[in-house]
């Protein structure tokens, strides 16, 4: 019975910038009575294996995920892969790639901040990642906010380090196609993690010749007209809807978990997607020990 039964489909935990250990994302899920989660941390699948030990006593059902960034000249795009095989050792090795250049980019935005009179190191950073390689902008942020250097967290992206400000680095060596191409091939369903932010809706049509199966409709960062925008757009491209809280423990003030949620249909629905992209071959899926 899937009736009054709800999903998260957007969690984070602290091996990517959460503040929220395994236990404390799934105890949540619990408190909040959701059915499931999807842990989808950034270019990582640390998390998925302890969570979904957890899950297992605590009776939450846990999708394996993960969140990919992007860039356009104009847009700085995530892009969510839900179900896919965390466990295939190629994925590991890509993105064991995509997190050393992470860190890479953590050194040169530093040296932005400090040309700009912010004055951190790498290392307030790292104290704060549990996942070094997963070392992101949410963790300069609390840095920079830990020395002094902003008010709050939000006027560390809008003043240095958001999409095209000042102290900005790009780390992402993967187009969106490759992008779409790895999670397909990772057996997983590709979905455009909060549309609206991306900033040009006009993306979403050439993703879909990239092999795009969904959008993420309704988020917190969506008003209601803005969902609506989204159900139309993934309503006349064939595209399935998802919804998440995008929670990252107290990472942006307070707790998210579960304000955004949706119906467990959803999840069936990406369940059923999931096997198509694994019965077609044209994906180049290969099943993890094979």
């Amino acid at each position: 019975m899937t009736k009054n039964k709800y999903a998260d489909l957007h969690v984070h935990t602290f091996y990517s910038d959460s503040t929220f250990s395994p236990l404390d994302v799934v105890s949540c899920a619990k408190e909040r009575g959701l059915a499931a989660i999807a842990i989808c941390d950034h270019d990582t699948v640390d998390g998925i294996d302890p969570c979904m030990a957890i899950g297992l006593e605590k009776g939450v059902e846990i999708i394996p995920g993960i969140e990919m960034s992007v860039e356009k000249m104009d847009a700085e795009i995530h892009i969510l892969g839900y179900f896919i095989d965390w466990k295939q050792e190629w994925l590991r090795k890509k993105l064991k790639e995509i997190q050393d250049s992470r860190v890479e980019r953590l050194f040169v935005m530093i040296d932005k901040l400090k040309a700009a009179g912010v004055n951190i190191e790498a290392e307030d950073v790292f104290k704060i990642s549990v996942n070094k390689g997963s070392v992101g902008r949410l963790h300069v942020a609390k840095a920079m906010l830990g020395s002094g250097a902003i008010k709050n967290l939000r006027e560390a992206f809008d003043k240095y380090i958001g999409f095209a400000k000042p102290c900005y680095v790009p780390y992402t060596k993967l187009s969106p196609q490759e992008t779409m191409k790895l999670i397909l091939k990772a057996g997983g369903v590709p979905v455009i993690a909060h549309p609206k932010l991306m900033g040009n809706d006009e993306h979403i049509d050439e993703f879909v010749g990239y092999g795009l199966r969904g959008l993420e409709v309704y988020h917190t960062d969506h008003k209601p007209n803005i969902s609506k925008r989204y159900e139309k757009i993934a309503k006349e491209l064939g595209l399935l809807m998802t919804g998440g809280s995008d929670c990252h423990g107290m990472g942006k003030g307070r707790i998210l978990m579960g304000t955004v949620r949706v119906p467990y249909e959803l999840v069936e629905k990406l369940k059923e997607e999931a096997d198509k992209i694994r019965d077609d071959p044209s994906t180049h899926f290969v099943c993890s020990g094979s």
